[in-house]
């Protein structure tokens, strides 16, 4: 048991729950696009350990063009993870880095994942949240499986073929207790420019009888991740939530990340308080994004996002700044 959970540590992409059967929750987010961004799907894979039982696995799937979504409970016998590396069965569906297999109602096809591009890891930092992956009481930890990889393969969806080949897709992960109690989330692969990929997340984190609005932030550009995070010495410089938007600014004297977003069509997600899915949050697939970045005081990168997820959740008031 030791060895795996060990080993799931320096590789988040992994499953992190061996041994848990009480209050506890794993999940993945697979964000796929087809290459005409006519068809924008989050498939959404998970585990829930309750603390008064109802136990089980599911699969969420969102339709961020229409705004609707299913949820499709599994046996958590049904759930079987890999002990060595990202693999994961969920009945006849099928989830790892590399390739998604989906077998549901109104859901089927396999779809192959090319040029993974994974959060760049070292020994002091296996994943994007750095040194508190080692901290052994947070309570929701974060992972990111690929920033940014193209799409091969074909989808079912309603009766529809859908064909995946030249798509884009982003998949990461969230394990722990629960989600936070106030969070904005957001994420897009589609810019003017190719291979740009944004992620940024603001938070309520629960500390040591306490609490911090904590922040992670990344964007890909040229190859190269900028980061953006509590544990690198940036800081919350601005968050502004109104009825149509989302302002965040993150940085320092010298670097600086600006996000103006625009809210999209939504629909409803099922997260875990306590392990059971019984939280309830507006997502949307369709929102739209003005960045720019500075670093040493020189802009490196602006552009404009769209298809974007968007999440804002729980008591967002309290991280407004």
């Amino acid at each position: 048991m030791l060895s795996k959970q060990w080993k799931a540590l320096w590789n988040p992409e992994m499953y992190h729950g061996w041994g848990k059967s009480k209050n506890y929750f794993e999940g993945w987010y697979c964000k796929m696009l087809d290459a005409k961004e006519e068809h924008a799907l989050a498939v959404i894979l998970g585990i829930s350990y309750g603390e008064n039982g109802d136990d089980h696995a599911f699969i969420q799937v969102l339709d961020g063009k229409f705004g609707k979504s299913e949820y499709h409970r599994f046996p958590v016998e049904a759930f079987k993870p890999a002990e060595d590396k990202f693999e994961v069965w969920l009945g006849t569906n099928f989830f790892s880095a590399d390739k998604i297999i989906l077998d549901l109602k109104d859901l089927k096809g396999t779809v192959l994942q090319k040029g993974i591009t994974p959060w760049p890891k070292t020994w002091k930092a296996p994943g994007i949240m750095g040194w508190y992956s080692f901290v052994p009481f947070m309570e929701c930890y974060h992972g990111v499986v690929s920033l940014h990889h193209t799409l091969e393969g074909e989808l079912i969806y309603r009766g529809k073929a859908i064909s995946m080949d030249g798509g884009i897709g982003y998949m990461e992960k969230d394990w722990g207790t629960s989600f936070p109690n106030s969070w904005i989330w957001m994420q897009t692969n589609h810019f003017e420019q190719e291979h740009i990929c944004l992620m940024a997340s603001v938070a309520r984190i629960p500390w040591l009888g306490s609490s911090f609005i904590g922040f992670i932030a990344g964007i890909l550009v040229d190859g190269k991740v900028h980061r953006f995070a509590t544990y690198t010495g940036a800081k919350q410089l601005k968050t502004m939530v109104t009825d149509d938007a989302v302002e965040i600014i993150l940085g320092n004297k010298k670097d600086r990340l600006h996000i103006k977003a625009k809210k999209g069509i939504v629909g409803e997600l099922i997260f875990p308080i306590s392990g059971q899915m019984t939280g309830k949050l507006n997502e949307s697939i369709d929102a739209t994004v003005e960045v720019e970045l500075i670093k040493d005081n020189k802009l490196i990168f602006k552009g404009k996002g769209r298809n974007m997820g968007l999440e804002i959740g729980g008591n967002y008031e309290e991280l407004v700044l």
